[in-house]
């Protein structure tokens, strides 16, 4: 499952960078990063976009923690209340892509600027949402921790079947970026297909793996 999100979210940031002002959807270090460049260099239009999303992704991981909650100690392996963060994120990208395609996947000016912000905002859930699960260094939006700690243990004497999760977390990141910049660079109308399209393979089976908890039998006395 965490494969799988943050391929949705290199293919979200790839989007952003290349087609919708030169931003991050979920890098916010890169963001603040750009916006400390673009107040250098009276970029208005860069701090603009840069700003927004900052602000929006902070929106969207205070909203992410409300829906999703914090980590409990009788948590299952896939509580409930992460599967409503993510459909929240999953209509949220829904209102993007219907503003991509309206604009024939070449959105500019104020438009450009909102879908940015709407995916800047849908992947601040899913960075908090991931939060609920309480996994040390759990992350499918912010990697560069994930890339330390599997150097750390690599080097350290760890063997690789031990740091198969971040590996492969990461490569789902570069896997949704290639994928989104290929996309929107090529056949722009499909670009958030990439999205949707693993966001709603996570949903599908968190709907199917959840069980509800069976009733008890009452106690006759």
């Amino acid at each position: 499952m965490a494969v799988v999100l943050a391929v949705n979210s290199g293919a979200t940031d790839a989007i952003g960078f290349l087609a919708l002002g030169g931003a991050f959807t979920s890098v916010m270090t890169g963001n603040m990063v750009l916006l400390g460049v673009a107040v250098a260099g009276a970029d208005g239009a860069l701090a603009l976009h840069t700003g927004a999303a900052i602000l929006c992704f902070i929106l969207g991981c205070s909203l992410g923690t409300r829906i999703a909650g914090t980590p409990r100690p009788d948590d299952p392996v896939w509580p409930p209340a992460v599967t409503r963060a993510l459909t929240v994120e999953a209509v949220v990208l829904v209102g993007y892509a219907v503003g991509w395609w309206w604009s024939d996947a070449h959105p500019s000016g104020q438009l450009q600027l909102s879908l940015l912000v709407l995916n800047a905002l849908a992947l601040g859930i899913q960075s908090s949402t991931v939060q609920r699960f309480g996994v040390a260094g759990l992350s499918t939006t912010y990697l560069t921790g994930t890339l330390t700690t599997l150097i750390a243990r690599l080097t350290s004497g760890h063997r690789l079947r031990d740091v198969a999760q971040s590996a492969l977390t990461l490569l789902g990141l570069i896997t949704g970026a290639a994928l989104g910049a290929l996309l929107a660079t090529r056949a722009p109308m499909w670009a958030p297909l990439v999205q949707l399209g693993s966001l709603g393979i996570v949903l599908a089976a968190a709907v199917t793996t959840i069980q509800p908890a069976p009733d008890r039998a009452p106690i006759r006395r």
